[in-house]
């Protein structure tokens, strides 16, 4: 079965593994203390899901604003890294207690899982975190994932944990993920202008769609907004993931959702597999290479990348590293892992296969990137 609309989020047949995400502005208040009643009611809805037969995992923000209110740092613990590190490595023991304590009341028990982007690029490291949520649904637990802030660099952080939520859904093999916003859902144009219209059902993200985005967010506590969380629902609708925008402003936010059928529905384009998934939802690629137009009309038809198509590199990078593969004009075609390194590419680039051997100096491998480790975007 397959989800077709919001209700089926509640299905335990169309849903049986859900991922949800909570931002800051909606566990933290203003004053920088828990929003305890509101939490409440989203555990008391987390409880009534696990009754119907149905698996939850959240991705909780909020590490950084609580630690800020803690340690009195001016602009919510985001005016430097140095400041945001320090936050949330207070933020995040108060707010793992804070999820265990209500979790617990409602006879659930939490399990805290901190991440980095580094994590979840990393082949291997993925696999194990996969492992681990897999086995804590096993158990009957809750797993509950935060990007980790206190070692997280600027060069090695997701950023926002909308797009953490989807690489985190792809990790436990949810069916669905559930982004708890502060609107109802995706605007035509600016949810400000009384003609705006919500969006109730996205087939495929495009770019006529993120222009409806607004990259901001309203609450100031937050590091994403819409273009966030569209991008998010790319790297789940690659991978067969639903994603739903819902408001989360409300007290049992969900069921709220679902009963008045109110929030924007992304439906997965398609259903990589476990490896092309992983690949399509990294972030960081080691360099990119440019190709031509035959290129990119093969690759569009499921073929492999050949050198007589590249016409240039950029960046270093080794054997097995992820690249990024670009037409001329610089649009992102796909993502895959290499089979040379960056000075064999260079040295290759535009030849013919038969033409490998001499400048190689052994015997050339079936292609540049190999349909089987390429993912079109």
């Amino acid at each position: 079965m397959t989800i077709a609309r919001l209700a089926d989020l509640a299905d335990p047949l169309t849903t049986p593994r859900l991922v949800v995400k909570v931002g800051s502005a909606l566990l933290v208040g203003k004053d920088g203390k828990p929003r305890r009643e509101w939490l409440t009611s989203l555990c008391g809805e987390i409880a009534e899901a696990r009754k119907r037969g149905q698996q939850v995992v959240v991705v909780s923000s909020g590490a950084i604003a609580l630690g800020a209110a803690k340690l009195g740092l001016a602009k919510g613990g985001r005016g430097s890294l140095a400041d945001a590190q320090a936050a949330a490595a207070v933020g995040q023991i108060a707010l793992a207690g804070l999820w265990s304590e209500l979790l617990e009341q409602q006879g659930l028990t939490a399990a805290q899982l901190l991440v980095t982007l580094e994590d979840l690029d990393d082949r291997r490291r993925y696999l194990n975190a996969s492992a681990t949520i897999g086995r804590l649904l096993k158990s009957g637990a809750v797993p509950v994932i935060n990007e980790n802030d206190s070692v997280a660099t600027e060069e090695i952080r997701f950023g926002d944990n909308d797009r953490l939520a989807a690489r985190a859904a792809q990790a436990a093999r949810a069916d669905a993920i559930a982004l708890l916003s502060d609107v109802d859902g995706l605007y035509d144009r600016d949810p400000a202008d009384p003609e705006a219209r919500m969006l109730p059902r996205v087939e495929g993200v495009t770019a006529e769609i993120h222009e409806m985005a607004s990259g901001s967010s309203s609450s100031g506590l937050g590091s994403g907004g819409m273009t966030s969380k569209l991008q998010a629902a790319e790297i789940a609708e690659r991978a067969g993931i639903t994603l739903a925008i819902i408001n989360g402003t409300h007290e049992r936010p969900i069921a709220r959702a679902l009963e008045h059928d109110t929030g924007t529905l992304f439906l997965p384009r398609r259903n990589d597999g476990a490896l092309k998934s992983w690949l399509g939802g990294r972030q960081r690629m080691a360099g990119v290479i440019v190709v031509d137009a035959g290129c990119a009309k093969a690759l569009a038809k499921g073929g492999s990348l050949l050198a007589t198509g590249i016409t240039a590199i950029e960046g270093e990078f080794r054997r097995g590293d992820p690249v990024g593969i670009r037409d001329a004009s610089g649009r992102p075609l796909a993502q895959g892992l290499v089979e040379y390194d960056s000075a064999e590419v260079t040295r290759i680039q535009g030849h013919r296969s038969e033409e490998l051997e001499p400048l190689l100096g052994y015997a050339p491998r079936s292609a540049v990137v190999h349909r089987d480790q390429l993912v079109l975007l």
